[in-house]
C-alpha cells in the first residue's frame, strides 16, 4: 500500500510509544520494499511484510483486500479486525511473544520476527527500529 500523510495523520496518538515521523518513516520504507519485491518478482521477504502489516495494523490503515476494495488492517498475529488501541496491542504483544517462543517458523521464516521486533519498537520501546534505513530511499 502506499503510505499517505492523511494516514500517518490518523494513526492514534496512544498506538506509537516512538515519534510519529519515525514511525512513518519505517511503515514507508517497509512498504516501498513490499512493492518493489512485488514489481521485480522477487521472492517474498516475510520480514518485510510482517513489519509493513504490523505497521499497518499499529496505524490502523485501511489496506487493499485480495477480494477487492479496502478494509481495515488486521492484527498480525490474532487477526483481529478490531482498529488497535492500547489494550489490543499489549495483548498482540504478548500473543506474538508466545508465539515465536512455541512456533518461531509460524506461517514463513521472518514474519513472527519483524511482528515481534515491529512491537518491541513501536510499543515496548526495548529495540530500535525493525529495518535498516540506512539505504532507504528517499521520497
Amino acid at each position: 500500500m502506499e503510505v499517505t500523510a492523511r494516514d500517518v495523520e490518523r494513526i492514534p496518538p496512544g498506538n506509537l510509544r516512538v515519534p510519529r515521523d519515525e514511525f512513518a518513516t519505517v511503515w514507508v520504507e517497509a512498504e516501498r520494499r513490499c512493492a518493489e519485491q512485488s514489481r521485480t518478482g522477487a521472492p517474498d521477504d516475510w520480514y518485510t511484510a510482517g513489519v509493513a502489516i504490523t505497521c499497518q495494523w499499529l496505524a490502523t490503515a485501511i489496506v487493499p483486500s485480495i477480494l477487492g476494495g479496502t478494509r481495515p488492517a488486521q492484527a498480525p498475529v490474532s487477526h483481529r479486525t478490531a482498529a488497535a488501541h492500547e489494550e489490543l496491542i499489549e495483548y498482540e504483544v504478548l500473543a506474538a511473544e508466545r508465539l515465536a517462543a512455541r512456533h518461531p517458523d509460524w506461517l514463513e521464516p521472518g514474519w513472527i520476527e519483524a511482528v515481534t521486533a515491529t512491537l518491541a519498537w513501536a510499543w515496548k520501546r526495548t529495540a530500535g527500529p525493525p529495518i535498516d534505513l540506512r539505504h532507504a530511499h528517499a521520497g
